[in-house]
């Protein structure tokens, strides 16, 4: 039997929650904790407890914990609304304004919201939020693409065409003037 790569369940302790974690506790998403979210209509709401390890010289989340833990958000939220299900996604672009600091000891929250999904791609946005959602410590906006179909080919050479098959298979794609284009 395979394990599968994230554990998405409820949460005995956070009802309403569901956690949400990798099977694999040696990965980096580890460092950043217990991740919860819920989904509230067009929203998903995702919530990590900031700790000491995610802190800063000035005592609050460091930039790099909000930009990990936003880019977590991001699954976190796709798997949530059933828009990945399996595989692996890659996030292409994650664009970020810090807006505020957020204390540690406090849950943070990002609210995720998906612009737009395509064949192969996911256009999401959102806040992190702090406290009763008035704080608000960072907006972003981000591209995810997702996981591709398992190809028959991954992990060996394609088989090679002769000159003559690839000779032919020229010859018989349209010119790409008229029909099909």
């Amino acid at each position: 039997m395979t394990v599968p790569a994230f554990l998405d369940e409820a949460d005995a302790d956070h009802p309403g929650w569901r956690s949400f974690r990798l099977s694999d506790p040696t990965r980096f998403n580890t460092l950043l904790g217990a991740m919860h979210y819920r989904i509230e209509g067009e929203i998903a709401r995702v919530r990590m407890m900031p700790e000491h390890r995610h802190s800063n010289r000035r005592d609050h989340v460091h930039g790099g914990a909000l930009l990990g833990f936003i880019d977590v958000a991001l699954f976190a939220a796709s798997r949530g609304f059933g828009l990945i299900t399996a595989g692996t996604a890659v996030t292409l672009d994650l664009n970020t304004q810090f807006i505020g600091g957020a204390a540690i000891g406090t849950a943070i929250e990002a609210q995720v919201e998906v612009l737009k999904e395509t064949g192969r791609l996911i256009f999401l946005r959102g806040l992190v939020v702090q406290g009763d959602g008035e704080t608000r410590v960072a907006a972003f906006s981000a591209t995810i693409r997702k996981p591709s179909s398992p190809s028959p080919f991954r992990g060996s050479a394609a088989p090679s065409l002769s000159q003559r098959e690839r000779e032919g298979a020229r010859s018989a794609q349209p010119s790409g003037k008229g029909e099909g284009e």
